[in-house]
């Protein structure tokens, strides 16, 4: 065993490792092959060190798996030898010994190693250098992987002594050594660690003192523990804010890229804070510049960036290159006044511009400070901001004014107001930079026009959104793959913006995306998928002309036929069908049948996948359910676009069947997108789902758990779908539903799309069964009100107020308390259907004489101007 182990371990790495998983299985049935493993690592000087530390690597991961399985006299040798070792001459052996102690203290052990944290802790004192940067090293990880439990009852509390312990090391003469300290600290701040609360001085005038540091490793922990501090104790920080604002200002620009980064998230961090406006507004002068110049490309990005390839679109992608996408499942939200319908509650952050250079850096976090600070100060920034903005977007090196289009795109949604001035001058500028021979400086126009879009919309078309949408489009052409991708994406915020303003050039448009279908590589083409469904979404009905489905269905459907059922490609197509199906309605008949049927079958693939894992997760492989997600949400969009015509795909379906499971799948997304489809499947074809109501309404109500809002709005809105469908026969079901309904509207933070879609439900149950709900009328009314004012006039809104008239016929008590709330969501509609205003006006005069002209006088007096003149002129009252 130990000559196989030592022979074969260097061409083990240097091969391939996987394929010795089975070999090293086999050892690990010898008992002895960890105490060879352990052998090797601290006792083996002979052998050179990266095999002597991969040893450490292969036993670490043994620990992981198989720690259970040690004997008590190997798991004692080897934690014997890590500590007698920890302070190994090679840094490299070292670190591996660290990251075994803190392998095996997470297993559970530090509660069964009650030597480990003291001895490291002494070992700390040692003259001899390595002994104490070692056993550093080891306290560092295991803080980073154990301080939750570091600060319990479970261990006696050792920070009381760690902290303070410490604290002493931020004066040692060696920089990693101080490092190592503030790290340790550092990882107890988000926490509020008592002991660490109960040192929050010492430590605060500690840091102070490293300040300026020479070392910029022991600079960057100082700057990150100022940050978290800021989130934290800023009543601490408060005194020395000022003194701490200069010396970030400082450090941001400091010459180690990774100490600016850090202390740039402090700009971040503070601009959250209630505080930022008063203690920053002093600083905007110097603070601006330096955020403006942390914007540019350095030159490794550009290196990494490939920014002096300017055609590249007939190179494939790498795999690597496309990061995985995640469908986002179906969320069901109402109309509003002024608006579109709302987004669920958990929407998607903004894109940033370059995302392919994912990690973090100096650009991004400055870009993203600019946009926060813009967001707090408002047009105040400006100042500070414009006389630098010229200079920068007219600037003859690219790299220069890169970063001037980018910051005018970083301030565009706290500045806009003050920016709408500049506008008529810089949109064709920007338009201009569309044109550019850097292929870096066209994406980033892209972006920072699509931040514009919505002024660009307000305006007359043919002055901006004309020659605007000409370039863009263009750009989506591009040779470019970087600038396709921004193009693309900033097409879809247009769309998004300027809805039915495009459907004059709808021909022109699809002609270009279509086009794109042949040229596009792998990565690229996800986000047409993407540009196409926003389309959609963005002209109805519109595109259901013979003219535009004939140029767009065909690659769309050939890209369908090209796809497998286990290709993750699916899913970006699934959802652009989906929102194609929607907007052609009866457009997409010819195109249903099959798209239909692969839908079923990718339900129920899934279905019997996790089935068979559940059942031996051994023998197979966990499913991947956004498939059946996806599936779903397009059966959902076919339902919704087809309405009755989906009926005879239905009935030649299991759908039902498939649906029962789903809807009690344990994925809450899956669940979610399976409510969805109930309800559209009710409205477009009831007969097939009346038969499994009664299997259905206890699976609804039991789903009524805010926890998961979306999966609780969904579940809401179906039952409220089903009540219209059921009228009087709901009556059964009525109190699986209604408890839970009325506690959802009556609890705080609720959001909106919920609290909506809570209300019509429950007048929507009381329509049908008025003399089920009426009597609880009291307890839900005032929040009922007050969550539906807002909505448009629309159907549903009709149906729930059509209830809430029906149940004060039934209850009038209930309503008396808050009649004034009553009074302001009858105000809220702008034309109601006749019969409704019936309603409204009998309810609204039956008080009145009810109580009589004078108190009634009394009453209304407390209404606010807007809402007595309305009601006195749409009901006399």
């Amino acid at each position: 065993i130990y000559y196989y182990g030592l022979r074969d371990m260097k061409c083990w790495w240097r091969t391939n490792y996987k394929s010795h998983n089975a070999k090293l299985e086999q050892l690990n049935q010898f008992p002895d092959f960890n105490n060879y493993l352990i052998f090797v690592l601290t006792r083996l000087k002979s052998e050179d060190e990266p095999t002597r530390s991969l040893s450490g690597l292969i036993l670490k991961n043994n620990v992981k798996a198989h720690y259970q399985n040690f004997p008590a006299a190997v798991a004692d040798f080897i934690k014997q030898e890590c500590l007698n070792n920890i302070g190994d001459p090679s840094p490299l052996i070292r670190a591996t010994i660290g990251i075994l102690i803190t392998t095996i203290a997470s297993k559970g052990e530090l509660h069964t190693w009650p030597e480990l944290l003291p001895q490291l802790c002494n070992l700390l004192n040692s003259e001899d250098y390595s002994t104490c940067e070692g056993s550093f090293g080891a306290l560092q990880k295991i803080c980073e992987d154990s301080s939750e439990l570091l600060d319990s009852d479970a261990l006696n509390r050792p920070l009381n002594i760690m902290i303070p312990k410490f604290l002493q090391f931020f004066k040692h003469c060696s920089p990693k050594i101080r490092s190592h300290a503030i790290a340790c600290v550092n990882q107890f701040i988000i926490s509020r660690a008592q002991a660490l609360m109960d040192n929050i001085d010492t430590f605060i005038e500690s840091l102070f003192a490293l300040a300026a540091d020479e070392d910029c490793e022991v600079r960057k922990n100082v700057c990150r523990a100022l940050v978290m501090l800021l989130e934290v104790r800023i009543d601490r920080l408060i005194p020395h804010m000022h003194s701490i604002i200069q010396y970030m200002l400082q450090r941001t620009q400091d010459p180690d890229e990774n100490v600016a980064l850090e202390a740039c998230e402090f700009w971040l961090t503070l601009a959250e804070q209630p505080i930022c406006k008063e203690v920053l507004s002093g600083h905007l002068v110097q603070l601006i510049p330096i955020l403006v110049n942390g914007m540019k490309y350095s030159e490794i990005d550009i290196i990494l960036l490939k920014g002096d390839v300017e055609e590249d679109e007939a190179v494939p992608d790498s795999e690597q290159d496309i990061k995985p996408r995640f469908h986002k499942s179906r969320t069901v939200t109402l109309q509003h006044e002024g608006g579109e319908g709302e987004e669920g509650e958990d929407i998607d952050e903004e894109e940033d511009d370059d995302d392919t250079l994912s990690d973090w850096n100096l650009r991004k976090c400055s870009a993203a400070a600019l946009d926060v600070l813009a967001n707090v100060f408002r047009d105040d920034l400006l100042p500070h901001l414009l006389p630098l903005l010229k200079g920068l977007l007219f600037h003859p090196d690219w790299v220069i004014k890169e970063s001037g289009i980018l910051v005018l795109g970083a301030i565009a949604e706290g500045c806009m107001q003050g920016m709408v001035p500049y506008l008529p001058e810089l949109i064709p500028h920007l338009i201009q930079c569309l044109c550019d021979k850097k292929a870096l400086v066209r994406s980033i126009a892209c972006w920072t026009l699509s931040r514009y879009a919505h002024w660009v919309v307000s305006q007359p078309p043919d002055s901006y959104l004309k020659p605007l949408m000409t370039e863009l489009l263009k750009r989506i052409l591009d040779g470019n793959k970087r600038v396709q991708e921004a193009a693309c994406s900033a097409f879809a915020t247009l769309e998004e913006e300027a809805c039915t303003e495009l459907v004059p050039y709808l021909s022109f448009i699809l002609d270009t995306l279509v086009f794109a279908f042949g040229k596009y590589q792998h990565k690229n083409l996800l986000i047409l998928y993407d540009a196409i469904g926003t389309l959609a979404d963005s002209v109805g009905h519109h595109l259901n002309q013979s003219e535009y489905i004939q140029k767009l269905m065909p690659p769309l459907i050939q890209k369908w036929n090209e796809l497998k059922d286990e290709d993750k490609d699916l899913f970006p197509l699934l959802e652009c069908l989906s929102s194609v199906a929607t907007a052609l309605q009866s457009g997409f008949l010819p195109y249903c049948e099959p798209v239909y049927q692969r839908c079923v079958t990718l339900v129920q693939k899934t279905l019997a996948q996790a089935m068979m894992y559940n059942q031996q997760p051994d023998q197979y492989e966990a499913p991947d359910k956004d498939f059946m997600i996806v599936a779903l949400d397009l059966l959902s969009g076919l339902a919704e676009g087809l309405g009755g015509h989906v009926e005879q795909l239905v009935a030649r379906s299991n759908i039902m069947t498939l649906l029962f499971q789903c809807m009690q799948d344990t994925m809450p997304e899956v669940r979610q997108s399976s409510f969805a489809l109930l309800g559209d499947l009710t409205k477009a074809c009831f007969p097939h789902v009346k038969p499994c109501i009664v299997e259905f309404m206890p699976i609804l109500g039991h789903n009524l758990n805010p926890e998961f809002i979306s999966v609780c709005n969904n579940a809401t809105w179906a039952i409220g779908e089903i009540s219209m469908q059921m009228g009087a026969e709901m009556q059964p079901y009525v109190g699986l539903v209604l408890n839970n309904l009325v506690e959802i509207i009556n609890r705080p933070n609720t959001p909106k799309t919920l609290l909506e879609n809570t209300a019509i439900t429950i007048g929507r149950l009381g329509y049908v069964c008025p003399q089920e709900v009426a009597p609880v009328l009291q307890q839900f009314i005032r929040p009922w009100c007050t969550s539906l004012r807002n909505i448009r006039d629309n159907e549903e809104k009709d149906s729930a107020f059509r209830g809430i008239c029906v149940m004060i016929g039934v209850n009038p008590g209930g309503v008396v308390q808050d009649f004034i709330f009553f009074c302001d969501a009858v105000a809220s509609w702008v034309s109601p259907k006749d019969d409704l205003r019936d309603m409204f006006y009998k309810i609204l005069h039956g008080f009145k004489d009810q109580v009589g002209e004078e108190n009634w006088q009394q009453f209304s007096e407390q209404f606010p101007p807007l809402l007595k003149e309305r009601l006195s002129a749409c009901y006399g009252v």
